[in-house]
């Protein structure tokens, strides 16, 4: 290992003070509230053809629209017979975001569903990257973490395959450090 690559793997994940100017109106943002054919399109991104996910981590910005989107999740997925295996939340800002990386983690879930505002998700992601076992590709997300500068804000590949609903009942993913949409036409069977 060169030393510059040691250096990254030992820096903290936080996002500089740099990087939040940088997307400041991104940074405080607070999600809409979720809707309804969204909160369904999520759910169905989850069941889709050839998915065999049965128990979900769900987390959770500490926002009220992000705790109601949460809880709506977890009710709609317990009522199609899916586990819901643990709950957590977390602040926009924390010193360190290693506690709910693991909280979120350590049950090994098959997938994870997020309501969040974006500095908090990003912040938590780059700490899910580097210090736990998470799958942005087996993660779900309302609207809020579908924004094109949120790959970007969390850094290098950091959310590649995370995937989830729009408020209108379309879809994104993210391919990189790109954020890719389809409309709610396009999702129908």
């Amino acid at each position: 290992m060169n030393v510059r690559k040691g250096w990254q793997q030992r820096r903290s994940p936080l996002i500089n003070a740099l990087d939040r100017a940088a997307y400041g109106d991104l940074v405080a943002a607070v999600p809409a509230p979720h809707t309804g054919v969204e909160l369904g399109t999520l759910v169905g991104l989850l069941t889709g053809p050839g998915k065999r996910i049965g128990t979900v981590a769900v987390g959770h910005s500490r926002d009220a629209p992000s705790r109601a989107a949460a809880e709506a999740f977890t009710v709609a997925w317990e009522a199609r017979g899916g586990t819901v295996l643990a709950v957590v939340d977390w602040p926009e800002s924390a010193a360190s975001w290693l506690r709910p990386a693991v909280r979120l983690t350590e049950t090994a879930p098959d997938a994870w569903a997020v309501a969040a505002a974006p500095l908090g998700f990003a912040q938590l992601a780059r700490r899910l990257r580097h210090s736990t076992d998470w799958d942005p590709a087996r993660t779900y997300a309302f609207a809020a973490l579908g924004d094109h500068r949120l790959p970007a804000l969390a850094g290098d590949g950091t959310l590649h395959g995370l995937r989830g609903a729009t408020a209108d009942g379309g879809t994104w993913e993210v391919h990189h450090d790109a954020v890719t949409g389809l409309p709610p036409a396009a999702n129908a069977p």
